[in-house]
């Protein structure tokens, strides 16, 4: 049985979105905007909450999210660029008359597949029970399995603070390829890295992966940005990691320790051998 109902005399339901950059999205079903313990949320014009679907089995629950981008915080730009992605969901309960974030506890979910069709989207949301489906644990390989940068328990452990950079481009050539004659750094320094912009039209949107980085300061990424990018836009940049052994872990970060890749694991033509006299 729950802790705490909701007063169904003034039913409302609230609904807040967090993203892995920080961003978080607040809504309300009630006609008007609701101040709930010190955060706003924000009414339903433009989207549509369809509801929820669970049962008593470990099966996991549906939900999906209907509504027009550009409203109520949620862009197209945002949606396209991938900040939703993987973002927590938390559904909730409450009364109109005396709004509490996060009252009576509905429903939690992942963010999965985006469709977006002219400015209208649809996000499809997965319960978190579904995390029981998956499955867990390391699979050995020889290259490192673990999260450039992770402080977890038996991660990597490298601080990312002293390698990330600042700067500001000096010369555009695509979406996809621009340099910062500035820059000082080797060849490949940035590969496998990350940027992301911190003033012009790509501010707020997910940092894109690097493909390639020269040492005149030219910086290719996988995908191109949503927004063209322009001379003078601000961006803070971070290193990548291609989890080579001795390329990586050994000479250019010291972090050998912590490489998690299984060099010298046996192939199954080797350890399915039968033995011999």
């Amino acid at each position: 049985m729950k802790a705490v109902i909701a007063d169904y005399r003034f039913l409302c339901h609230g609904l807040r979105i967090e993203c892995t950059n920080g961003l978080i999205v607040r809504l309300t079903d009630y006609p008007r905007d609701l101040m709930m313990s010190g955060n706003l949320y924000q009414s339903d014009n433009g989207y549509q909450f369809t509801g929820s679907q669970s049962g008593t089995s470990m099966s996991p629950g549906s939900m999906d999210l209907d509504g027009i981008a550009t409203i109520t915080g949620i862009g197209r730009d945002q949606i396209a660029a991938g900040v939703f992605d993987s973002a927590r969901l938390y559904v909730f309960a409450t009364s109109w008359k005396s709004p509490l974030d996060n009252e009576e506890p509905i429903g939690a979910a992942i963010l999965g597949r985006t469709t977006l069709e002219d400015d209208n989207y649809r996000i499809e949301m997965m319960s978190l029970v579904d995390a029981l489906n998956q499955s867990v644990g390391r699979s050995y390989a020889p290259s490192c399995d673990k999260i450039f940068g992770g402080q977890t328990y038996a991660g990597c452990k490298k601080d990312l603070g002293p390698l990330t950079v600042t700067g500001a481009i000096t010369g555009v050539t695509s979406g996809a390829v621009f340099q910062d004659t500035s820059r000082t750094e080797v060849d490949d320094w940035f590969g496998a890295g990350t940027i992301h912009f911190t003033t012009g039209d790509n501010v707020g949107l997910k940092p894109l992966e690097i493909k390639s980085y020269a040492a005149n300061g030219t910086i290719e990424t996988y995908e191109p940005a949503y927004y063209s990018v322009q001379i003078g836009d601000e961006y803070v940049m971070v290193p990548g990691c291609r989890k080579r052994l001795a390329e990586d872990c050994r000479d250019k970060y010291d972090n050998v320790l912590n490489n998690g890749g299984f060099r010298r694991v046996p192939a199954s033509s080797q350890y399915q051998q039968v033995g011999t006299k």
